[in-house]
């Protein structure tokens, strides 16, 4: 079983169908028309271990594996897969004994393991492990993807050696992506080129595409953190880490843009408007307030307003992490202090420029912000989201803020809430308008 990438598991939700994004990385609101068949999205499935499969429930009468109660495995024969795993293999029976129904069984057992069986290329380089994770049916690699796709793993990792060598793998991949160019989101395995070598911005061979996303440069940071809380091996923190880890403390503050636009503009030739750039590249106007620009979202679609603030307390929490592992190692001292003022600062600014005033749900986070005052009030299914905070630990879940903010995501005053006769959700622009 192969999943293409997709940035959300949608379901047009008055009749239950539901549909994916087209496999190729030139995705449209047409590439997510409904169809016949019931696709789900591996990617979102593995972003946590159990979330995916509780959002399940929340669709009535409904069988994804069709009428059948013949729940037969969809994985590749054992000599097909890319990674096993005698860990994975012992937790997928583990929680299997413990769910009742069989079709959310037979669901965590074909989407639980399919990084591991579809998607990993791991090999040896220059005596260090080196794990390429690609998305899908797409031979690249996300910074964001790559991340969430093996987070589900890490807690396995203590005790699974070989799982600790993959993951290793990825991190030292992903420092090699950064070193690379911190301002692209998604890499090919060498310097290949891409389909996307045309569009207006400085591309590399090596590049896939390259937009902006404040948060693939803090994926990578939190996948490594908790690695090394997990396993305590702080043996991925090598020069070429610590220089990725500079460079992307470096390119946050290129992009409060406070000197200046920066080095990064980005603009393709297209007919969808939010896979390209407005005002040559830079993005709409902001006013510097100590928040990190984000020409596009976690779905790939470019902002509105550039101050994405989900992805903006991600950072907060990433540069946090980042200098819990640089004061413990004793590795930094400077980029450690550097990483918290910057830190303190995003959060700052948040509290400053990103708490709204909703007639309804009173003080709660806007999606985007320009530091003029202008503000997009709305939330977004990918992750890093304003429903997401709690989970990559950027406030806790009883924060008053926070509480009031997912009110509003959970009502109909969000415009990107959809409800059916057969579920309600979130969705996004990425993927239009009924759909979750």
């Amino acid at each position: 079983m192969t999943w293409g990438r997709t940035h959300l598991a949608c379901m047009r939700i008055d009749n239950l169908v539901t549909s994916r994004e087209s496999s190729t990385a030139t995705c449209t609101q047409d590439a997510c028309a409904p169809r016949d068949t019931i696709m789900i999205s591996r990617r979102n499935i593995l972003k946590t271990g159990g979330a995916a499969l509780a959002c399940s429930m929340l669709v009535r009468n409904t069988s994804l594996a069709g009428q059948s109660n013949d729940f037969k495995s969809m994985r590749p024969p054992i000599d097909k897969r890319k990674f096993v795993s005698e860990s994975v293999e012992a937790t997928i029976a583990s929680v299997k004994k413990n769910i009742a129904d069989p079709e959310l069984a037979w669901l965590f057992e074909n989407c639980y393991p399919n990084t591991l069986d579809t998607t990993v290329e791991y090999s040896v380089i220059n005596g260090k492990p080196d794990g390429f994770i690609i998305t899908g049916d797409i031979r690249a690699m996300w910074l964001r993807d790559s991340s969430a796709q093996v987070w589900p793993y890490v807690p396995l990792a203590k005790d699974d050696r070989k799982l600790r060598e993959l993951l290793k793998g990825v991190i030292n991949r992903q420092t090699k992506c950064i070193l690379i160019d911190p301002y692209a989101n998604a890499f090919n395995f060498g310097p290949t080129g891409s389909e996307w070598e045309k569009d207006l911005t400085t591309m590399k061979k090596e590049l896939h595409e390259r937009k902006y996303e404040i948060d693939s440069l803090c994926y990578p940071i939190r996948l490594a953190h908790g690695y090394w809380k997990t396993t305590g091996d702080a043996s991925v923190f090598d020069d070429d880490w610590r220089n990725a880890a500079r460079l992307i403390v470096k390119t946050f503050r290129e992009q409060q843009r406070f000197n200046g636009p920066g080095p990064y503009k980005f603009q393709r030739n297209t007919a969808v408007a939010t896979d390209t750039v407005p005002m040559s590249g830079y993005g709409n106007p902001t006013r510097p307030c100590g928040l990190v620009h984000s020409m596009f979202r976690p779905s790939d679609d470019s902002c509105t307003y550039p101050f994405l603030i989900p992805s903006n307390l991600f950072a907060a929490t990433a540069m946090n992490q980042l200098a819990d592992i640089l004061d413990n190692e004793k590795r930094d001292n400077d980029l450690s202090t550097e990483a918290r003022k910057l830190s303190s600062q995003i959060r700052e600014a948040v509290t400053k420029n990103a708490i709204v005033v909703h007639p309804k749900h009173g003080a709660i986070y806007a999606y985007e912000v320009d530091g003029f005052g202008n503000s997009l009030m709305m939330d977004d299914a990918n992750v890093p989201s304003l429903l997401s905070l709690p989970y990559l630990g950027a406030c806790k879940p009883d924060d008053k803020v926070y509480r009031a903010t997912r009110g509003f995501i959970l009502s109909e005053d969000n415009p990107f809430f959809f409800k059916g006769k057969s579920a309600e959700g979130i969705g996004g622009p990425h993927v239009g308008m009924n759909m979750i």
